[in-house]
């Protein structure tokens, strides 16, 4: 029995023992797409044929075409996000870094403004 301190640490699913579902991004979503892919192509290829070898092997590569296209395209937006990620955290990193100093990149651009406007004060920025 377990009281209420201890918390039990949920089961991982293993797909033929090799492929941990629960904890590998992307791995559940493809099986899902793939197994959802290979029973419409199979299925279909066998009312369009009625050859019942021939849908199932049809079946099984749509499978794997399936969660493999899905599992790259996924993996890919992922590491797309992380390196977004990546960019903004350092972003912010140097705006902390550098804030309220000579190299502040906003009183730059702030200061480029300026000056256009003591240059030429009958022109604003947006005239030009």
């Amino acid at each position: 029995m377990s009281t209420e301190g201890e918390t039990e640490k949920p089961k991982s699913f293993n797909l033929l023992g090799i492929l941990d579902v629960q904890n590998i991004p992307c791995a559940r979503d493809s099986v899902l797409y793939g197994s959802a892919g290979a029973l419409v192509a199979g299925l279909g290829h066998f009312l369009a044929t009625s050859r019942v070898k021939r849908s199932f092997d049809f079946g099984v590569g749509s499978f794997l075409l399936t969660t493999l296209g899905t599992w790259m395209f996924c993996r890919y937006q992922n590491a797309k996000l992380r390196i977004q990620h990546r960019m903004v955290q350092e972003g912010m990193k140097n705006k902390v870094m550098y804030e309220g100093t000579k190299m502040d990149p906003t009183k730059k651009a702030d200061r480029s403004s300026k000056d256009n406007q003591i240059d030429n004060p009958g022109f604003t920025a947006h005239e030009r």
